[in-house]
């Protein structure tokens, strides 16, 4: 089964991330299912009942996961971040969305350009500067919920060690 609450054990937390801005289009491999009659399981690590929250995200700071391109200046001073990963809370919220055959979880950014943080996270599977709609933020699938997918690993291995 889908995981439906933190203390549940025994179940799976599944999602195709895409920008809500930018759901999949029809070719897209993700979010859908792999055969007639099926479809993509979605489950969102910040509200596993279901919803819209904000996402604990976990954000590489350089390299391949940001997507082609310089890794973002994240903050509008351009002030170095000297941390591996780094924390914009609030700045992503993420619900499961059901729409046109995809089942896919869809990440909400909350710019705003009187907050110094950066408004945009990257994330964006690119070919020079096209941006191939398909793949979604699946370079950052896991990143955009790490704190989530921690805090749910602790909860249910807690639970899963009380039953025992």
């Amino acid at each position: 089964p889908l995981c439906r609450a933190a203390d549940q054990t025994g179940c799976v937390v599944s999602y195709a991330s895409f920008r809500a801005s930018n759901p999949p289009p029809a070719d897209s491999r993700f979010g859908k299912g792999d055969r007639p009659g099926s479809e993509a399981a979605c489950t969102n690590p910040a509200a596993l009942g279901g919803g819209s929250a904000a996402t604990q995200n976990y954000l590489v700071t350089a390299g391949s996961l940001l997507g082609s391109g310089d890794a973002p200046r994240w903050t509008s001073d351009g002030k170095p971040v000297t941390t591996p990963f780094v924390r914009v809370p609030g700045l992503l919220s993420a619900e499961c969305v059901r729409q046109s055959g995809f089942n896919y979880l869809a990440v909400t950014t909350h710019a705003d350009v009187a907050d110094p943080r950066i408004d945009d996270v990257g994330g964006d599977v690119k070919i020079g500067p096209a941006i191939l709609a398909g793949w979604g933020l699946h370079l950052i699938d896991m990143n955009i919920a790490q704190g989530d997918l921690i805090a749910l690993a602790e909860t249910q291995a807690k639970a899963w060690a009380a039953k025992r």
